[in-house]
C-alpha cells in the first residue's frame, strides 16, 4: 500500500501530497517502494522550479541499510539550492542525483557531528572546489563536548592547510585556490539547554538554532521560515528536549521533519531520540501540517504501524515516511 496515514486513524489514506521526487515515479506519481507497508504520499517526478521545496537527500541513519543515504537534507528556492543541512555519508550521491551546485548555496548548518549526519561533508565540499570561488559560504553547528571538537575546530580539522586532514582543500579556509571561504559559527548548546539563536545567512530565508539533548553530543534542531512557509527539523533529540519543545509550542510549521530513530519497544537508546509516542507529543506542541519521519531506521520501520499508532495518540495529522530525493513543496 502506498499513501498517508491520518494520525489517529486506523487506515491509510490515499491522497496526494504537494512533494515530489527526483527518482522512482511512475506515470501516475506513485512512488515504488519494496516497503510497501509504509506510508507514502502520491508525488509528482520533479521539484519545483518555482518557489520553495526542502528535499530529502538522505533519509536513513547510522547503519548502512538497505538503500538510504545518511542523513541530509537540501532547501530549494526558485529552483537553485540554497541551505545543505546535514551531509551524511551517501549525501555526495544524492546531492549530485538532485543537480544541486555548492556555488548556488547561502549556507551549510550540521544539527551534530556524528559520523551519520556529517560524514559526507568533505566530499560535497570537493566538488564545490570544482565549481569557483566566490562569495564567503556560511557554515553553522554546534559548539564542543568531550570527545566532540566544535563545529569550526572540526572543520580545521579536515580542512587547514596546516596538518588538516584533506589540506589540500585548504582554500575553503581563506577563500583562496577559487575555493568559498567558509565562515564557522559555533553554536552554544548546553546540553540542549541554551537559548535559540538566530543565524543571518541569507535574505531568501531565516534560520533558527534550536540547542537539544543527544545525549553526550551537543546537537541542534532547525526551523527555518521561507516567506509565509516554515518547517522544522528535529536533528537527533531526545524526550529531555524540553526547552526545544517550549520554545516552539504553537509554531504551527508546514512541515515537521521527525528524526524516528527507535520505536517504542523496551531496550531502544531512550536517552539519545524520542520514541514514537514522543515524536507525537512533539507534534501535538508544534502544531504542524503535516509531520514527516526521517532519519529511518530497520529497527523503526520494522514496526511502523505501531510508530504510527503511539504518534496518533497525540497528533491528528497526517504522518508519512521519507525516502531518498523526497522533496516537499513549501
Amino acid at each position: 500500500m502506498r499513501g498517508i496515514w491520518r494520525a489517529g486513524s486506523i487506515s491509510l489514506i490515499f491522497a496526494g501530497l504537494a512533494a515530489c521526487s527526483a527518482a522512482g515515479a511512475d506515470e501516475s506519481g506513485a512512488i515504488a517502494t519494496a516497503d510497501s507497508n509504509l506510508p507514502r504520499g502520491a508525488q509528482p517526478a520533479e521539484c519545483p522550479g518555482e518557489g520553495a521545496a526542502l528535499q530529502v537527500l538522505g533519509s536513513g541513519g547510522p547503519i548502512a541499510e538497505n538503500d538510504r543515504a545518511g542523513t541530509s537534507y537540501l532547501l530549494w528556492i526558485d529552483g537553485e539550492a540554497k541551505l545543505l543541512i546535514d551531509a551524511g555519508p551517501g549525501a555526495f550521491v544524492r546531492f549530485a542525483e538532485a543537480g544541486a551546485k555548492v556555488a548556488t548555496l547561502d549556507a551549510i548548518v550540521l544539527t551534530h557531528l556524528h559520523g551519520d549526519h556529517a560524514g559526507g561533508l568533505t566530499g560535497i565540499l570537493n566538488t564545490g572546489g570544482f565549481e569557483g570561488g566566490g562569495t564567503p559560504l556560511m557554515v553553522a553547528g554546534p559548539d564542543a563536548a568531550e570527545r566532540f571538537p566544535g563545529t569550526r575546530e572540526f572543520l580545521n580539522r579536515l580542512l587547514s592547510k596546516d596538518g588538516g586532514a584533506y589540506a589540500y582543500l585548504g582554500g575553503y579556509d581563506d577563500g583562496s585556490e577559487n575555493k568559498r571561504e567558509l565562515l564557522v559559527t559555533d553554536i552554544a548548546t548546553q546540553g540542549g539547554e541554551a537559548a535559540p539563536v538566530g543565524l543571518d545567512f541569507s535574505n531568501e530565508f531565516s534560520i533558527i538554532a534550536h540547542p537539544v539533548h543527544h545525549g553526550p553530543a551537543p546537537a541542534v534542531g532547525y526551523s527555518v521560515q521561507v516567506g509565509d512557509a516554515s518547517f522544522v527539523i528535529t536533528g537527533d533529540q531526545s524526550g529531555l528536549s524540553e526547552r526545544f519543545t517550549s520554545d516552539l509550542s504553537g509554531a504551527k510549521p508546514t512541515i515537521l521533519f521527525a528524526h524516528h530513530v527507535i520505536n517504542g519497544e523496551q531496550g531502544q537508546p531512550r536517552g539519545l531520540h524520542r520514541t514514537p509516542a514522543q515524536i507525537g507529543e512533539l507534534a501535538k506542541a508544534l502544531e504542524p501540517e503535516r509531520v514527516v519521519l526521517t532519519h529511518n531506521m530497520e529497527r523503526s520501520l520494522s514496526l511502523i504501524e505501531e510508530s504510527l499508532v503511539a504518534i496518533g495518540r497525540s497528533y491528528s495529522g497526517d504522518v508519512m515516511v521519507a525516502d531518498d530525493l523526497d522533496c516537499f513543496a513549501l
